[in-house]
């Protein structure tokens, strides 16, 4: 019943500052007790931070800038699994910036010509391609398909040029159930990177960083969406 103690879990507003050169705008700092959020799970922690508030008419424009949080609930969520060290490892590059591309045209080619694309890109030079984001799996082009032809590709000029190369799978899908099924299918091709877009949701990336953690994966996050609310100046998200 504490919840009902509103002088202990209310949001605080504890500063406001004017936005320079802004008329009638201000940056205000509010702080949230801890208890109210769920321990690792970003879906709880965003529903609080920008859920309902962004809709109230008492508000003109709201724009969320930054966010910081006790180291408490910071240790409650796993993070990444591996950074660029680890890629680095897995690539055998070191001491130079990787290079790499996106496939184009995105849409429209057969898995064949896909694989063809990849294959010359890296026997060319790159040291990976990836899929772009809206490549999952369309009429012209499953997803099978193209995993099986582009890992062809990969294996083929690893051959070649006797370096490790590679190529971010995008297997991102309409439920969670056929992003398991495609990252299984990369993994079991031998893929080290799998690739999913940002718009499948928060508790969509977090279920597939927990997949990638325990198949030894790396896990691509591709930002598409990111600029729906990242572009606008006075309303959004930061």
């Amino acid at each position: 019943d504490l919840l009902t103690a509103c002088d202990l879990y209310r949001a605080k507003a504890y500063r406001v500052d004017p936005v320079p050169s802004a008329a009638d705008t201000y940056f205000c700092y509010i702080a949230y007790d801890i208890d109210l959020f769920e321990e690792g799970s970003l879906a709880n922690l965003t529903a609080s931070i920008i859920g309902n508030i962004f809709g109230f008419k008492a508000v003109k424009a709201l724009r969320l800038e930054d966010m910081r949080f006790p180291f408490a609930l910071l240790k409650t969520f796993q993070g990444p699994a591996t950074g660029v060290v680890v890629e680095r490892e897995r690539m055998d590059k070191f001491g130079r910036p990787l290079l790499g591309a996106t496939v184009k045209p995105k849409l429209g080619l057969s898995g064949k010509n896909y694989g063809r694309v990849v294959f010359e890109g890296l026997k060319g030079g790159l040291d990976f391609l990836k899929d772009d984001e809206n490549i999952n799996s369309q009429p012209f082009m499953r997803y099978r398909e193209r995993f099986l032809y582009s890992m062809e590709g990969v294996n083929h000029a690893a051959c070649m040029t006797g370096e490790v190369k590679g190529h971010y799978l995008n297997a991102t899908g309409a439920t969670m159930e056929d992003m398991y099924e495609r990252a299984d299918f990369c993994a079991e091709l031998g893929s080290v990177i799998v690739m999913i877009d940002l718009v499948i949701g928060y508790t969509a990336i977090q279920t597939m960083s927990y997949w990638a953690r325990k198949n030894d994966v790396i896990l691509h996050l591709h930002r598409a969406g990111n600029s729906t609310y990242s572009r606008q100046k006075n309303h959004g998200m930061n």
